[in-house]
């Protein structure tokens, strides 16, 4: 059964499930001034990070508003649009900030329609930009078709685009550069490496899979390090959140000696242990714990980073936080316990892990 036809039969029921529903079917998302009122089944029979949040409560679910961060207002809306009709918007101006909401919320068929509204649209002063966020997000033929028209028109490295991206994603256009076949020179410069290539072994894969990092980890970049300092303590500890979320090792050890605090949160996923542990980054999970990470740090709603791991399945992670005394009896809000999760998960790897003694 392919993903768009289990999102039509999940969405056909969730559609059904309605007629009961209730007021507390309806909840408003928030971003910047927008406001979007939307069906809470509907949204989780689209969405399986949705799903998970509505499943654990972990929103602002009290006063029935979500605030949705990193997208704008109408991008909310044809988001959300897309979770009743399950048509792809044809727009291409919204196609690379839809794919990233996309992505973030695990809607792979509008990911799969922006992703090739984004080959579409390949043209030599966005073709550096396309390239990064279809390295950014996972996406395979975005990737190969940004490559090719890039190694067909070399001069998109002498654009601003190229420029920018050096600046903003240097470990992605080291990728790309990679990929060029050709020594990543420009990103080199611009992270400081001091050399024609970068060490690749302690970087976290993109497809989700935890990787244990190298013994001998490179220290992290001067250029960085600086670059991180001159942020305000809020942006380091919001970059750090997205570091790990994404398991760029180099980034989370370069933000981490630029001072970002470890015990910052944002929105209703916590620390960057959270975000690490809820997204299986075992690499940059055990680097946050080597910098004193708290592993029984608590969301306002009681979750601490083996809960999340324990509700996406994530052995290593949650092995890594055992190890660093993270207390599998910590009870959520609703009274569930990691162990209570990974049954109601059916993560039979984690149960066993969960009630070793």
């Amino acid at each position: 059964m392919s993903a768009v036809t289990e999102v039509q039969n999940t969405t056909t029921e969730a559609l059904a499930a309605l007629l009961d529903g209730g007021e507390d079917a309806l909840v408003t998302l928030v971003a910047g001034e927008t406001r979007v009122a939307a069906h809470r089944a509907v949204l989780a029979a689209a969405s399986p990070v949705f799903k998970a949040m509505f499943a654990h409560n972990m929103l602002e679910a009290s006063c029935g508003q979500v605030s949705i961060d990193d997208v704008e207002g109408p991008v909310l809306r044809l988001l959300v649009a897309y979770t009743y009709t399950l048509q792809a918007p044809q727009l291409p101006d919204t196609a690379p900030q839809l794919l990233a909401a996309a992505d973030k919320y695990g809607l792979s068929a509008l990911k799969a329609a922006c992703e090739r509204q984004l080959i579409l649209q390949l043209a030599v002063e966005t073709a550096a930009a396309t390239a990064v966020r279809a390295v950014r997000h996972s996406c395979p033929d975005a990737t190969r078709a940004a490559v090719a028209f890039i190694k067909d028109h070399p001069q998109v490295m002498a654009t601003r685009g190229w420029a920018d991206a050096v600046l903003e994603y240097p470990q992605e256009v080291i990728e790309v550069s990679r990929m060029l076949g050709e020594p990543p020179a420009e990103a080199s410069s611009a992270t400081a490496t001091g050399g024609g290539s970068t060490p690749n072994s302690d970087r976290q894969p993109r497809s989700g899979h935890s990787q244990t990092p190298a013994v001998a980890a490179p220290p992290p970049d001067d250029a960085a390090v600086s670059r991180f300092r001159s942020l305000s303590e809020e942006e380091r500890g919001r970059r750090l959140r997205e570091a790990a979320e994404k398991g760029v090792v180099e980034e989370v050890r370069a933000l981490l000696a630029a001072g970002a605090d470890v015990r910052a949160r944002g929105g209703v996923w916590g620390t960057a242990l959270h975000w690490a542990a809820g997204r299986g980054r075992t690499a940059v999970v055990r680097l946050l714990l080597s910098a004193a990470s708290d592993p029984n740090a608590r969301t306002l709603l009681g979750q601490t980073p083996l809960h999340f791991a324990a509700w996406y399945g994530h052995a290593e992670a949650a092995a890594a936080l055992l190890q660093a005394g993270a207390d599998r009896g910590v009870r959520t809000d609703k009274g569930n316990t990691p162990l209570d999760i990974a049954r109601q998960c059916n993560h039979h790897q984690l149960v066993e892990m969960l009630t070793e003694r």
